[in-house]
Parts: C-alpha cells; sequence; structure tokens
C-alpha cells in the first residue's frame, strides 16, 4: 500500500469516526471467510458498517481527530482488527453476543474496545454491560411509560370510587379510560 492509498483510507476512517457517535473495534482473527462475511450480512442488517482496517493507520485517524480524546483505545489496537460504527450503542454489542450464541464453539469475534457516548470500554467483559445499554427510544418509552402511570392511577380511583358510590362510573370518567 503506498502513501497515497494510506491517507485515503486515513480520511475515509476519519470520517466514519466523525459520523458515528459509538464504533466498536474487534478481532475476528481465526474467522472462517464464511463466518465473516456471515458476520457482515448481519451487521449490514441491523445497520451497522463494517470496515477492518490495520491498526496503524485507526490509530493515526483517531490522532488526527483528537489524540487526547481516544487515548484510552490505543491500547486495544493490536492483532486483526475490524470496525463496528453505528447509531445505535447497544446494536453492535447485541450483534456479537448473538453471533457467538448462534456459533457456540465461538469465542470470536473478541471485543477489543468500544467508544459509546464519549465513553470507553475495554476488553472482552464490557461485551454483557454494553448489551444492557438503554437507546434512545427505549429511554423515550420509558419516560413516556413514567408520565403516563400517575394520570391511569387517578382515573382507575376515579372509577373505583364511582363504582362503590352509585354502582357505575360517571360517563365523563369511564370515556377516557376506554382510550
Amino acid at each position: 500500500m503506498n502513501k497515497e492509498q494510506k491517507n485515503e483510507v486515513i480520511e475515509l476512517l476519519k470520517g466514519k469516526f466523525t459520523q458515528y457517535n459509538n464504533f466498536y473495534i474487534t478481532n475476528t482473527e481465526s474467522l472462517s471467510v464464511a463466518q465473516v462475511n456471515h458476520l457482515r450480512k448481519v451487521c449490514f442488517d441491523k445497520n451497522v458498517e463494517m470496515k477492518v482496517a490495520k491498526n496503524t493507520l485507526i490509530k493515526k485517524a483517531l490522532e488526527s481527530l483528537d489524540g487526547e480524546k481516544y487515548q484510552g483505545i490505543y491500547e486495544a489496537l493490536n492483532g486483526v482488527t475490524a470496525l463496528m460504527f453505528s447509531d445505535s450503542p447497544k446494536e453492535p454489542a447485541l450483534i456479537l453476543s448473538t453471533f457467538r450464541k448462534a456459533n457456540a464453539k465461538l469465542e470470536k469475534p473478541v471485543l477489543k474496545a468500544a467508544f459509546v457516548a464519549d465513553e470507553i470500554y475495554l476488553g472482552d467483559n464490557q461485551l454483557a454491560n454494553l448489551v444492557k445499554i438503554k437507546t434512545k427510544n427505549e429511554l423515550i418509552g420509558e419516560v413516556i411509560g413514567l408520565l403516563q402511570s400517575p394520570a391511569k392511577r387517578v382515573i382507575a380511583a376515579l372509577l373505583e370510587k364511582g363504582k362503590k358510590e352509585g354502582g357505575e362510573a360517571p360517563a365523563e370518567v369511564a370515556a377516557p379510560a376506554a382510550e
């Protein structure tokens, strides 16, 4: 690979690191070509971009963006490295754990590091924690559920009080409950 090609790869990687808030660094060494192709297909189906690059080029791309911000990632750049870029902080972790379960004999791909929402997770032992991360939509759903909960309790209490007093709930109270 000549210098011009290396610079093109560095620029491509810089674009990906800028585009995505989350990326995972994995080791896919010892996976067969068929297994890597299957992993790529799963990534594609889940809107996760998977790129393989040389560690030195990855490090140069990260250093040129913000060397200090990514300082903790550099120690994970060894061996065969595949990058997984995603808008979702959790999707690559789900892909890796599901892939391992489907191929019970495999301990690969190994999570070397992850950069999620400006936090660095080092080591394969962090995969379980990353699977548990809540996405933006999951958090919004929980907040909406929490906000609806008091209103549902008030309506249920009014309905119960109406049944105790008159045997029937007032029409104006019963109508919102049907919604």
